[in-house]
């Protein structure tokens, strides 16, 4: 059985018992590694800052940013399970982040929110998607995803 990188001794399923929300990630599985990352960083960053927690402090007083005060568990999936999973979220009503293939060709925010768009909602050629909400619902809008290598 897998152990979690928070809590030593813990099953990997009961993780997330203390949690109500869950932080999901969904990349599409044929991108590039570095895309992969890119993409993941740029769509955790479009997640409330609400979810972070407090600054973590070191023993000599450093202080360093707030993170996200629960796990975030990063999934893949074929373009199609992307595209369900996205349909999924919008029927409901859950808000998202998401990243289009087109955004690897700009340089900047205002490039990147242009990009989306000029595209309708069903033509976009998603790479990724972040959600945050209710365990239950988020698995519903994931089903089919597999843990990223």
């Amino acid at each position: 059985m897998s152990k979690t990188y928070k809590t030593p001794g813990q099953d990997a399923r009961d993780s997330g018992a203390m949690f109500d929300t869950k932080i999901a990630v969904l990349l599409r599985d044929d991108l590039a590694g570095w895309q992969a990352l890119n993409v993941a960083a740029f769509l955790v960053s479009g997640l409330p800052q609400e979810l972070k927690g407090e600054p973590y402090v070191d023993a000599d007083d450093v202080t360093y940013l707030p993170m996200f005060g629960q796990p975030v568990v990063v999934l893949q999936g074929d373009k199609d399970l992307l595209t369900k999973a996205h349909e999924r979220a919008l029927s409901r009503n859950q808000q998202m982040a998401v990243f289009t293939a087109d955004l690897f060709a700009t340089g900047n925010d205002e490039d990147n929110r242009a990009a989306v768009r000029k595209v309708h909602t069903q033509d976009l050629d998603l790479v990724g998607i972040a959600v945050h909400g209710q365990k239950n619902a988020v698995d519903k809008i994931f089903k089919g995803a597999r843990m990223h290598p």
